[in-house]
């Protein structure tokens, strides 16, 4: 079955999907590095590099020369995070006008199914209103859909993160059949050590773009991740201050900045002989070896202190966190300072959905659309 990959970021949906067997025809998005990653990565599928809101439906039928199935998406979700104090005003926010334009295609060229992702901060919007709105959007797109959403939780699918997800999913209404969503695969949840232990033991400061394995892969979820690739890519430490190495050193497993002495507190930007007032629980939390890691976002880079080593995550563990694979290579600008345009790869990889994740979700799609039943939905066992 054939998949339109909207506001696509570097393609961890699209990864689900093509596991699962479908074949995507078209991915679109605004960012220049997602662009450079996709393609990469996904080198036969064409890509447009715009707002969607700049991007007609004839524009997209250009580079639509099979029947489309599926049109998937996550419409940029500021509006509606929990992390915006002002949530509750999303609907005069102009961001959320994408997902009118996610809507418009899907009224517009009627697949047979459609998947949105989105946060889960969704379904406290004005007292769950918002989400029953975007339900009835879609239960009105041309000429309909049967709508139902869930929220998943990443870990069940063997993601070793304790990401959670809204997934909505619509059938169209002719084919007359409901939305199923995908059930737990995986009991034993992936560890962030069962994800990243095997990878090169660096450093701040240390690694080289292209690295080599030094160790055997040690459990089934790394022989799975590491399928088919000879190097590491995207594993380069990031530089760390003396003073912030000693900060990480008295951290222990599941504390953060708000657990440390006022000798090793944060001080004041530009005022470095002033300690910060303002403590942010997640920032510098060393994660547990031997638990799924958090939901790794877009802010991961300096969010999250290895279990082990004194200093951030690198780029490739991150990915490690979100399943995708080592032969998923990321474009663009490693980290990235304000100004610069484009998305770095650590916000590329947090912002991503994982592609363990999208995969259940598609395999349990097809089963609906097709009426086969797919007894084996797993890609490792654990």
């Amino acid at each position: 079955m054939n998949v339109v990959d909207l506001f696509s970021g570097c393609g961890g949906l699209a990864l689900g999907f093509k596991w699962a067997g479908f074949q995507t025809l078209l991915a679109s998005d605004v960012d220049e590095n997602c662009e450079k990653t996709y393609t990469y990565n996904f080198p036969d599928v064409p890509f447009i590099k715009n707002d969607l809101r700049d991007i007609s439906t004839n524009e997209l039928n250009k580079h639509l020369l099979k029947p489309v199935d599926v049109v998937v998406g996550g419409p940029p979700c500021q509006g509606f995070s929990l992390a915006n104090k002002n949530r509750n005003k999303a609907k005069s926010d102009p961001r959320n006008e994408l997902f009118y334009e996610f809507v418009r295609v899907v009224t517009d060229l009627q697949p047979k199914a459609f998947v949105m992702e989105n946060v889960r901060g969704l379904l406290s919007m004005q007292k769950g209103q918002v989400i029953k709105l975007m339900q009835k959007e879609f239960e009105n797109a041309g000429i309909g859909y049967q709508v139902d959403y869930q929220v998943l939780t990443a870990s069940d699918y063997g993601v070793p993160q304790n990401r959670q997800r809204v997934i909505m999913i619509g059938i169209r209404k002719d084919l007359n059949k409901q939305p199923v969503f995908p059930k737990r695969t995986y009991k034993k949840p992936v560890t962030v050590w069962d994800a990243i232990s095997d990878l090169p033991q660096i450093n701040a400061s240390e690694g080289t773009e292209k690295m080599t394995y030094k160790t055997k892969a040690s459990n089934a979820y790394q022989e799975f991740i590491r399928k088919q690739s000879t190097l590491v890519y995207n594993h380069i430490a990031m530089r760390h201050t003396q003073r912030l190495i000693n900060r990480f050193q008295v951290i222990k497993a599941g504390e953060s900045l708000a657990h440390v002495s006022q000798e090793h507190a944060a001080v004041k930007r530009g005022n470095p002989k002033e300690k910060s007032k303002i403590v942010f629980s997640q920032n510098n939390q060393r994660l547990h070896a031997d638990k799924p890691a958090p939901t790794i976002a877009a802010s991961f880079q300096s969010n999250f202190i290895h279990p082990f080593l004194h200093r951030n995550f690198t780029a490739r563990e991150g990915a490690r966190l979100q399943s995708f694979p080592d032969t998923f290579i990321f474009q663009g600008m490693r980290t990235k300072m304000s100004w610069e345009k484009g998305l770095s790869q650590y916000q590329q990889i947090g912002n991503a959905v994982p592609p363990l994740l999208g995969y259940a979700i598609a395999k349990t799609l097809q089963e609906t659309l097709t009426g086969i039943d797919i007894s084996n939905k797993k890609l490792f066992k654990n």
